[in-house]
């Protein structure tokens, strides 16, 4: 049954030669890779505005510097994320080029932030595309965590089926956002350039504002380069690209800058001359599209769009988490279940929980994720900087021919990425504080991680084995909860082996059970030795496993062997299990830990 519910929902297995067909083409690429960073233009020039009102709304000319200065972060990012695919063609991104150049703890600061970006980003968008719909439909406010979880759900089930999969699906909704876009800004410029809009309705560029600092301009400067999220997905998901890989990625992520400035100036300009002032209740580009537009047909297609594309952010996460676990696992810095590709040939484990996080996210905010956008911008701009910085120290050491332009790219986006981060840390710390929390026990987890893996190998290592003592012979005790079929299988099965001796062990809770349970087997099995225990407080495990430690160690005297043989029953139907007790379970996983015992399931199935 479990089966076919899984085939529903995610499809049949894919053949491992079929993995070609799983790479996704530029156009697709773009549509899923960075519907993060296109949709962070719905809310980025109103993090500008939204701090530049406290100083009035005189000093709302400002937005139009302050957005020159994050397209040439933009650009400086872009520029070296394009050196960085090439550089390191098998993903990773900020991880790898860190991690390289920097040294491990550095490179796992880039990590184990954007492993926790990817999943804020999950739960973000979800609950911003959330709170979009409601808006538009009050009724639905009271359902808003349930709606949010039911699309998280839906995305992941959807990146379970497959990259290509996904991508055929989601990019309809995100290149409709960028036409309904550009549909906006042509019509808002056009009003502009023909003199439809009144020039009362701003202030001039260049006038004079009281009280403006450059604190303030360096704050609304930080803010609004939250519109930057995203920008990184590419480089960390190469591998998903069809070949050459390297190229389309940097091609599509040139055409993500380009299609993000595009959008984001669009949007600031049309913000600047239509006076459009940030409000609670609503967004600046539902203000700029109902006086564009009024309230007609292509106000609601925006705002439709918008909030698709909010919920659909979400899926960068799915496609770049993954690939980032990979690289991680592969260092053996996280679980190595991350490296294991699923039936439709994706990294499933990963979208799993990546799924599971976000879901508790959500429900631990209760969808109400808005002041986790500084914390998210924060878990991106630290790995800007780390990355640029990494990037920085490669031109220096290898010293390849034309290194001095790309330097300097990078120094820039390294110094501006420094100045947004230090920025949110210090208008912002009362929502960011807690990554310099979680940071260090990240890292602590993922070198005792590591550590484990290291001290596993090496105990595997043939090279590194002890000499091997000789085993005399064999011990079988065999646990007995009556006179069965079940124990009567597994008596056969051990004498067939032949060993030294086998006990059988019986745990009683009354006296009179213990003896007539002594009486009947004499008759039933007179050649095996019982050996009956009192339990004074109904427990199995306990006088079990002091017996079989007593057997050990008097048998490892004679580098003899135990062997505990369990007698377990197989109902036809796996359904049935829940109506047994799974005692036999429980002795074994007790037994697992013990060093030097053998622990055997001897199944019996059941026909009807």
């Amino acid at each position: 049954m479990f089966s076919a519910i899984k085939r529903i929902l995610i499809g049949h297995p894919l053949k491992s030669y079929e993995l070609g067909e799983q790479k996704i083409n530029k156009t697709k690429a773009l549509a899923i890779l960075s519907s993060d960073a296109l949709s962070s233009v719905a809310y980025g020039p109103e993090q500008i505005l939204i701090v530049l009102v406290t100083i009035g709304v005189s000093a709302f000319w400002y937005s139009i510097p302050i957005a020159i200065g994050v397209l040439i972060l933009l650009t400086a990012l872009i520029l070296s994320y394009r050196q960085i695919i090439f550089a390191y063609p098998g993903g990773g991104g900020a991880y790898v080029v860190s991690k390289s150049n920097l040294g491990v703890n550095p490179g796992l600061i880039a990590g184990g932030s954007l492993l926790v970006d990817y999943i804020l980003t999950v739960a973000v968008s979800v609950s911003a595309g959330t709170d979009a719909i409601t808006s538009a439909f009050p009724t639905l406010h009271n359902f808003t965590v349930e709606i949010a979880v039911v699309f998280v759900i839906f995305i992941t089930l959807l990146n379970l089926r497959g990259v290509t999969e996904s991508a055929s699906v989601l990019a309809y909704p995100v290149y409709l956002f960028v036409l309904a876009l550009f549909i906006l800004i042509g019509v808002g410029i056009y009003n502009i350039v023909t003199g439809g809009v009144s020039p009362q309705l701003h202030t001039p560029v260049g006038t004079p504002v009281v009280g403006i600092s450059l604190f303030i301009l360096l704050k609304a400067f930080a803010s609004g380069s939250s519109a930057l999220t995203g920008v990184e997905a590419i480089s960390n998901a190469i591998p998903n690209f069809k070949d050459p890989a390297p190229k389309n990625a940097a091609k599509t992520l040139t055409m993500m800058g380009i299609l993000l400035a595009i959008l984001l100036s669009g949007i600031v300009i049309l913000a600047y001359y239509y006076g459009i002032a940030p409000k609670a209740e609503v967004t600046v580009v539902s203000q700029i599209a109902e006086e564009i537009f009024g309230r007609n047909f292509m106000y609601f297609f925006i705002q439709g769009t918008t909030a698709l594309i909010l919920i659909l952010a979400a899926n960068t996460g799915y496609s770049a988490f993954p690939l980032l676990a990979v690289n991680l696992a592969k260092d053996k810095f996280i679980p190595r279940m991350f490296l294991i590709r699923g039936d439709r040939l994706g990294y499933s484990n990963g979208i799993i929980i990546l799924g599971m996080a976000s879901i508790i996210l959500i429900l631990a905010f209760n969808a109400e994720t808005e002041h986790l956008i500084p914390l998210y911008a924060v878990g991106v701009f630290v790995p800007f900087t780390l990355s640029q910085t990494g990037m920085m120290v490669k031109w220096i050491r290898e010293k390849p021919e034309g290194w001095i332009p790309r330097f300097i790219i990078n120094t820039t986006g390294a110094f501006i990425s420094l100045i947004v981060t230090l920025m949110f840390f210090i208008t912002k710390f009362q929502q960011v504080w807690s990554i310099l929390v979680f940071l260090p026990i990240i890292i602590l987890i993922f070198h005792r991680i590591r550590k484990h893996y290291e001290a596993v190998g090496e105990q595997l290592r043939i090279a590194n084995r002890t000499p091997v003592v000789p085993i005399e012979g064999n011990v079988i005790i065999v646990p007995v909860a009556g006179i069965t079929n079940v124990v009567e299988n597994t008596l056969n099965y051990a004498k067939s082996l032949h060993p030294d001796q086998i006990i059988a062990v019986y745990v009683a809770f009354e006296r009179e059970d213990e003896k007539k349970f002594e009486e009947k087997w004499k008759e039933w099995q007179p050649d095996i030795r019982l050996v009956t225990l009192h339990s004074h407080y109904r427990s199995i495990i306990n006088p079990l496993t002091k017996f079989v430690d007593t057997v050990e160690h008097k048998a490892s005297e004679s580098n003899y062997k135990v062997t505990v043989f369990i007698p377990q029953f197989i109902p036809k139907n796996s359904w049935e299990n829940i109506l047994h007790n799974q005692s036999s379970l429980l002795i074994s996983s007790f037994l697992l830990y013990r060093r030097n015992v053998i622990v055997t399931t001897v199944p019996y199935r059941l026909k009807k």
